[in-house]
């Protein structure tokens, strides 16, 4: 049974917004799952960076949701909310809005994912978390100097 719940925007500002275009679509003319994936991962891999690290890299989709169809011009607002951080790695669930323009204009939830990102160095190699601040610095450093 549908959630009649009305829909209340999240407080916070989305990691990314996206108006869907004609070339998203699929056969059946809706937009394609596979363009709201590559957005998800955008937003959660947005949300993973703003723990201190500059290299982070999905190292899973746990869950994926697709609750309503989405079109042809509705804006899409990717909320990222980061739920778990661990040594290397943290959980960041996305959800994903439609601000809809065909009558009757509402905001609509539409998909919602749960990520995993793992830090890591210039050697593509886990690193902590909180080790990323420091090796970030002095790659910053050692361009500076070149």
């Amino acid at each position: 049974m549908p959630d009649e719940t009305p829909y209340s925007r999240p407080v916070h500002e989305p990691a990314i917004r996206v108006m869907m275009m004609p070339r998203d679509t699929n056969a059946h003319g809706t937009i394609f799952g596979g363009v709201l994936l590559s957005y998800v991962d955008q937003a959660g891999a947005i949300a993973a960076r703003k723990l201190g690290c500059a290299r982070v890299v999905t190292v899973a989709m746990d869950s994926v949701e697709f609750k309503h169809p989405v079109f042809v011009g509705d804006v899409l607002s990717f909320y990222a909310e980061v739920t778990k951080i661990g040594r290397t790695s943290a959980r960041i669930r996305i959800t994903v809005v439609a601000e809809r323009f065909e009558p009757p204009c509402e905001n609509e939830p539409v998909t919602t994912a749960e990520l995993v990102y793992v830090a890591i160095d210039e050697d593509r190699k886990a690193i902590p978390f909180a080790e990323c601040r420091i090796q970030d610095a002095a790659t910053a450093a050692a361009k500076k100097k070149k």
